[in-house]
Parts: structure tokens; C-alpha cells; sequence
């Protein structure tokens, strides 16, 4: 049935935005025969520019994911993914997996946005309907999105279906495609129209994998599905870490990704993927096999989670998990209550073992409580500092590491909200889960003031120093709003927060955020997952609190949750900052974790660099003097950018410069889930600008000639309101309407492909900005 607010003219751009790209892609199931290869490589890379890029992962309008012909065939659906009020869990629409033929989407929901051969051509191809409207109604040229057209990330999402698209046209006669965007070039126009007016047919896809591939893919599904016990929980324990992972064989096509699913069928057979809600859910009594599947979707950012495969690979699994001297009896058993406590799970394989392989591709495993399910929403992220620099605490300094009876003890107390998930409602979850929070920081303390090496507190050997070869041992995360980006090294100035992760945080985050995540769980589910990581979060920080002096400890705590209510928040914690535990580092300066941070930096002997040319320097020789003016330091402008900005600096002699700027935003606290505008301070903002590209969202692009560079800083400095700032923007932004916001889409995904063939993704510019005088500032 179509939503109740179809037909009001304020709420048509959700189901208008699906549309609108959706008129991209709908499609009918034909062979390879019935269209071209040529003309489905034509159609394809015009969808990819200009529809997946709002068209992909949970958060594509209407769940129209565009990314595969089976997106399309897939078609629409009027039931969101993200529900923050849902009572009871949804049932997963997950493609590839929940259902695999058309006939098992209808029973899903979801409906055809192609020509359906049991209605009349008329009635029934929204591609082509939608194509024309955007023809017949194009937006003004560099011009404002009219006001009709809503653009947040949350709006309400009306999905007509094809029987109601007549009434929603007439009521939405902006609605065409591409949405609240430049209009299409007329070569781009012509071929989506001809291949719409042909029915919109997509092929059968089968991707030709190299036979030197196929025998890496033998080997690696032998190696998996060894029959002896100690190899089966091995298996489980890398599926259920690499379950979204984006495989790839070293020396392969940087763009062919392969992903590890659980099959019915063993290698030879065609794979039968088993659906479960969670990795740790039973695959059922019958037997099954760990499968490598060929990923035969367009690769989008936001969900690019890249772990590389090869003979390297499989020894360090061999050395870390097989030729240890352990043992096992008999195998765990699967659900929520064993995926809530990963500690007992696997208590079998060496702790070591199972830290040290989170920390060779500590990255990875940071950027998939990133790029997991997670593709929406403010509160999944405004748990964190919007940039906040995190190391690790050595294998030999953790004591969930060195002495086994850590872990047996304290394993208790390590239980995550899934393991609770059936045993009452939010209330009683978060409770429990804060009281045994509460218990294990106290067994924590209590061992390490019991150990003998630990004594003397924590010295700088007690970081992890990627052995001085890993990179990973070394992150900053930007928070960017309502999503989040990672990188290795140390990036942007000296930030307000730090953290140190051991080996149960970091576990633990994996599981609260990525395995044990359901986006189509109920509230209590959502709200214990976020809950419990404010949990992890703290003790992250109290954990690099304990390398600073203690005399420095309360108030640099103090100085990241000011206020009566963060202090009230602390009070109900039971958290109080411990200025008893010996410090281990004799600090040569009274800037402590400034010292403790660049001295990290410095290990590295060249794995990272040492300053940051534009954000940290104070070598007058450094580069980017310009854009040096307007970063790191408090400006006013900073509070009038959008959460991450594209800059692209036009230079007459070579290729042109990339930069992407990221408004760091301040607040007294992070301690509470809502009101996050109440604890804002804009006044000390600021921009940090780092060379290349991050972050799946870009909001905004600006274009600079490199001879108004200096002009542009000028004006920057000059940002006093929104009117300033939109003389900014109509100087040298890119608005969605403008000409140039496609080609500078174009340009930005070309460069990436060009700069890192294996990282790059498409950018989703669902959330890109339209500036507008009543705008409040960021």
C-alpha cells in the first residue's frame, strides 16, 4: 500500500529518490544473449556514475540496491531498513543472501521496478516513466535544490509502486531522475532511455575467475575445512571476523574480491549459502563448508573492507593457530549466548593468538566497526570524539595475554548485551551489562596491582610497535557526524582524546559493533549495542590515562566530560579516574600526552611520518602554507563546513590536487546518547586538512584555481555567518545542480582508482550538502 504521505508534495523525495535513481536500474531477468555485452558495459558505467552512487549498501533509498543485476531484479521495498523504534526484529533483506530469485523477493516485499511482462508497458516501467520526468522538469542550473526536495539522511521514505507512480508524479513533478541533482548529459539520457524503452534488461552475470585463482581458492577452502577439531575452531573463529571482508588473492585483479560465506555444498559444487542472522548463529545440523564466493557487485566505500589472501597468509594462520601446543576436546556450541562471549567461545585457541591476528590488520578490523552493517545514523557514531588517535597495548603487557588464568577468571564479567538479548527488556540488559562492567574493571585493577611486572606501571614498551614493520599499530579515527573514517599513522594536531585498546576492548568492540550487530534488530537490541560501546569507549581512555603522570589523570579526565550531567554520567558509572597506578615514563615536559603521543610516533623509526605538513608543523619549510592558514587552529569558519569537504585545487601543469577537509568538531562530552546539539562548542572547531581522499560520504566539493588559492584561504578566514560562507560556496563550490558536480564526482572517483586500484570504492553523495541561507551552522 502506498504511505500515507504519497500525496502531500513535502515527504514524496524518499520514494522520489529511489526512483529517481531507481529509474537507473529497473530491470528484467533475460539472458546474456538478449542484450549485448557492449551495451550492458555502456548501461553499467552510467549507473555506477550516476545511480549507485546513492543506490547501495542498508541505506539505498527504498532498498533499491543498484550495485548488481540482481539489485535490480531485486527491486523496491516500502519496509526501511533503519527502524530506531521498532519493537520486534525485522526480517533481513540481505541480497545474495536472504533470498536468491525474484519470485523469493515477492515474498519478501519487495516489488519489480522494471517492466513486468504480466502488466501493461504503460503502467509498469518506472525506468523509463522516471527518466522522462527528469527530462521534462529539470532543476535551475547552479541554483538551490528547491525547498520541496528534502534531502536529510533521515527523512521519511515514500516508495511508490508502479501502480501508484501516475498520482506521485503529478503531486511530485520534480521527482525525476537523477535526484535533487545536475540533470543527465544527453548521451547519458539517450542510452539509459533506449535501454529503458527496450525493457531495461540486465544480463547473467558470470564472473571468469583465472585458473590460478581457482587452484588459490582450492587450496584456501582445503586449508579451512580441515576435519580435525582444532582446524574447525580455527575456521569459525576467522569466519566470524572475516564474514564481511572484501577477500582478495595477492597479484589478482586489484577490482575481483572474493567473500567467505558458509555453504551446504563442498568445493566443486555450486554454493549454497546458508542464511543466519549473526555469524555465530547454527548453520543448521547438517554439515557444511567455509566457501569462497566471487563478489560480483560494484564495490561502494563505505562497505569496501579489503583483507588480502596468499601463501603469506595461510602461514601466519598455520604459525598463530595450528602449530601451537593446544588442545581441544569438543567443539563450542553456536547462538547468541556463545557469540555474546567470544572469551569462552575460543577459549581454546592462545589468546595470543587470537590478539595478535586482530593486530596484524588492526585497520581492517577498525574500519569494519566502520564499514559494517552500520551505513546510517548519528547515534552509531556519536559514541566517539570526532578525531581521537589510538594505539594498542602490547601482547607482553596485557595480561589477558600472558597469563591464562585472566581470561577463565575473568570471563564472567566479559559478556556482551547479544548473550542477553532473550532475557528481558532494555532495562534489565543494560544493567546487567553495566554491573558486570563495573565488576571486570574491578578484577582488572585488582590483577595488575597483583602483578609482579607491572609494578613500575606502564612504560612506552608497553605499545605495541608493530614490531617496527606494522603500520597498523598506529590509527587516527575521524568521527564524521553520522559515519566515520580510519586511517594508519597519526594524523591532524595533538587531539583532545586518546585511546589505548588491550585485547578484551578489542574483542569486545568486534563483537558489540560488527558480529553481534543486527540492523534489523529491535530497539533494545539497538540501544544495548550502543550502550555498552559508551562502556568501551571509557575504558579505552582510562587505559591511556593510566601512561600519563597521575597527578594529570582527573583533570585531563574533567577536561573530556565538563559539565554537572557529564560528571552525573561519571558518577553513575563508577568510574573514577585511578591516580594510584604507578606511572612507568619519566616525562621530560608539562605536556604529557603530547610528549607520550609524538614519542609513539617516533618508535615507528620512518613507518609513520613524524609531523603532519598542513595540520602539525612548525618547519616554515613545510608545504601547503596556505591551506595551513585555516587548519588545526579555532577559527569561526570552521563551525560553517559540512562534516567532510572535498577540495580540489585546478593546476594548469599537472594533474590536479586533492584534499580532503574535515570539520573536527567540539563538544564538553560525548557522555550521553541524545541532545548532542546541547553539548556542542563551535567556537573551538576546527578544520583538519589532510592530501588524498577519506571518508565514504563526502558532503561538499569545492574547485580552486591554484592561482586563488590564497583568495580562497582569505575568505575562509573571513566566514563570519552563513551569508559569508555561502559567498564561499557561490565563489568556488560545487552545488548538486551545478555542471561540474558530475564531472567532479567523475574525477574524484577516477583519481582514487588511479591512486589505490584496491581501496577504492564508489562514494555514496546521498548526503551531499545544498547550502542555504538559513542554514545553522555545523
Amino acid at each position: 500500500m502506498p504511505h500515507d504521505r504519497q500525496h502531500t508534495g513535502q515527504k514524496w523525495n524518499a520514494g522520489v529518490l529511489w526512483l529517481v535513481f531507481a529509474l537507473c536500474f529497473p530491470i528484467m531477468a533475460h539472458s546474456q544473449d538478449t542484450l549485448s555485452e557492449p551495451a550492458w558495459k555502456d548501461v553499467k558505467e552510467i549507473l555506477d556514475k550516476r545511480c549507485v552512487v546513492c543506490h547501495s549498501c542498508y541505506d539505498a533509498p527504498c532498498q533499491l540496491k543498484l550495485t548488481s543485476p540482481q539489485g535490480i531484479l531485486r527491486g523496491a521495498s516500502q519496509q526501511p531498513v533503519y527502524h530506531t523504534e521498532r519493537l520486534s526484529d525485522a526480517q533481513p533483506t540481505r541480497l545474495g543472501i536472504d533470498a536468491t530469485t525474484v519470485a523469493g523477493w515477492r515474498d519478501l516485499g519487495f516489488f519489480s521496478v522494471t517492466r513486468d511482462p504480466q502488466q501493461a508497458e504503460a503502467s509498469a516501467n518506472l525506468i523509463e516513466r522516471y527518466l522522462e520526468l527528469g527530462r521534462q522538469t529539470p532543476l535551475a542550473t547552479n541554483a538551490p535544490v528547491p525547498q520541496a526536495l528534502e534531502l536529510a539522511v533521515d527523512r521519511t521514505l515514500v516508495c511508490p509502486t508502479p501502480d501508484q507512480f501516475d498520482a506521485f508524479a503529478k503531486n511530485n513533478p520534480l521527482a525525476g531522475m537523477p535526484y535533487a541533482a545536475a540533470a543527465l548529459g544527453d548521451d547519458e539520457y539517450a542510452t539509459l532511455a533506449a535501454w529503458a524503452r527496450a525493457g531495461a534488461v540486465v544480463p547473467t552475470v558470470k564472473t571468469e575467475v583465472p585458473e590460478d585463482i581457482q587452484r588459490q581458492l582450492a587450496e584456501w577452502e582445503a586449508f579451512l575445512n580441515a576435519s580435525d577439531m582444532r582446524t574447525q575452531l580455527m575456521s569459525r573463529y576467522l569466519y566470524e571476523h572475516l564474514f564481511l571482508a572484501h577477500l582478495h588473492f595477492v597479484g589478482d585483479d586489484p577490482r575481483r574480491f572474493f567473500q567467505l560465506v558458509r555453504s551446504r555444498t563442498p568445493h566443486g559444487q555450486e554454493i549454497d549459502v546458508i542464511a543466519t542472522r549473526r555469524p555465530f548463529d547454527s548453520p543448521g545440523d547438517g554439515p557444511f563448508y567455509y566457501r569462497l564466493r566471487v563478489i560480483d557487485e560494484t564495490i561502494v566505500h563505505k562497505e569496501h573492507l579489503v583483507y588480502t589472501l596468499g601463501a603469506d597468509r595461510m602461514a601466519r594462520y598455520q604459525a598463530l593457530f595450528l602449530d601451537n601446543d593446544w588442545s581441544i576436546t569438543s567443539l563450542p556450541s553456536y547462538g547468541d549466548a556463545e557469540g555474546g562471549d567470544p572469551f569462552t567461545t575460543f577459549a581454546s585457541l592462545p589468546a595470543r593468538s587470537r590478539y595478535q591476528f586482530l593486530l596484524d590488520d588492526a585497520l581492517f578490523f577498525v574500519r569494519s566497526f566502520i564499514r559494517g552493517p552500520v551505513c546510517h545514523g548519528a547515534t552509531a557514531v556519536d559514541v566517539i570524539e570526532d578525531r581521537f588517535w589510538v594505539s594498542f597495548l602490547d601482547p607482553d603487557a596485557d595480561l589477558s595475554v600472558t597469563d591464562p588464568s585472566f581470561l577463565q577468571d575473568g570471563a564472567a564479567f566479559l559478556e556482551l548485551p547479544v548473550a542477553q538479548v532473550d532475557r528481558g527488556k532494555l532495562g534489565d540488559l543494560h544493567g546487567l551489562s553495566h554491573k558486570n562492567q563495573i565488576r571486570y574493571l574491578e578484577f582488572r585493577d585488582a590483577r595488575y596491582r597483583a602483578s609482579p611486572t607491572h609494578q613500575q606501571g606502564f612504560g612506552y614498551d608497553a605499545i605495541w610497535d608493530g614490531e617496527s614493520t606494522n603500520t597498523n599499530a598506529l590509527l587516527t579515527v575521524f568521527r564524521n557526524f553520522d559515519n566515520a573514517s580510519a586511517m594508519t599513522g597519526f594524523h591532524g594536531a595533538i587531539p583532545e582524546t586518546a585511546w589505548v585498546i588491550d585485547y578484551p576492548v578489542f574483542e569486545r568492540i568486534y563483537y558489540d559493533l560488527v558480529a553481534g550487530y543486527d540492523v534489523f534488530g529491535r530497539i533494545e537490541h539497538q540501544l544495548a549495542t550502543r550502550l555498552y560501546m559508551d562502556e568501551l569507549r571509557m575504558e579505552s581512555e582510562d587505559l591511556f590515562l593510566n601512561f600519563m603522570p597521575r597527578e594529570s589523570r582527573p583533570e585531563m579526565h574533567k577536561s573530556w566530560y565538563s559539565g554537572p550531567l557529564a560528571q552525573l554520567h561519571t558518577y553513575w558509572h563508577q568510574r573514577r579516574v585511578d591516580d594510584t597506578f604507578p606511572n612507568g615514563i619519566a616525562y621530560a615536559t608539562n605536556q604529557p600526552k603530547q610528549e607520550f603521543l609524538l614519542a609513539l610516533l617516533a618508535r615507528g623509526g620512518g613507518l609513520w611520518p613524524l609531523s603532519d605538513p598542513i595540520n602539525r608543523c612548525a618547519d616554515e619549510t613545510c608545504t601547503d602554507l596556505a591551506l595551513r592558514t585555516i587548519a588545526a587552529e579555532p577559527g569561526p569558519w570552521a563551525k560553517f563546513f559540512p562534516d567532510l569537504s572535498v577540495l580540489i585545487i585546478e593546476t594548469p601543469d599537472k594533474e590536479d590536487q586533492i584534499f580532503t577537509i574535515a570539520h573536527d568538531k567540539a563538544h564538553s562530552n560525548i557522555a550521553f546518547l541524545f541532545h548532542e546539539p546541547s553539548r556542542r562548542q563551535p567556537d573551538e572547531d576546527v578544520l583538519t586538512i589532510l592530501p588524498g581522499l577519506f571518508g565514504s560520504y563526502p558532503n561538499f566539493f569545492f574547485r580552486v584555481p591554484q592561482s586563488q588559492l590564497d583568495v580562497f584561504t582569505e575568505e575562509v578566514k573571513s566566514i563570519a555567518t552563513q551569508e559569508d560562507y555561502l559567498t564561499l560556496v557561490n565563489n568556488f563550490g560545487v552545488r548538486r545542480t551545478s555542471p561540474n558536480f558530475w564531472p567532479s564526482s567523475d574525477q574524484l572517483h577516477q583519481a582514487f582508482a588511479a591512486s589505490d586500484p584496491l581501496q577504492a570504492g564508489i562514494f555514496d553523495l546521498n548526503r551531499y550538502k545544498d547550502p542555504k541561507p538559513d542554514d545553522a551552522p555545523e
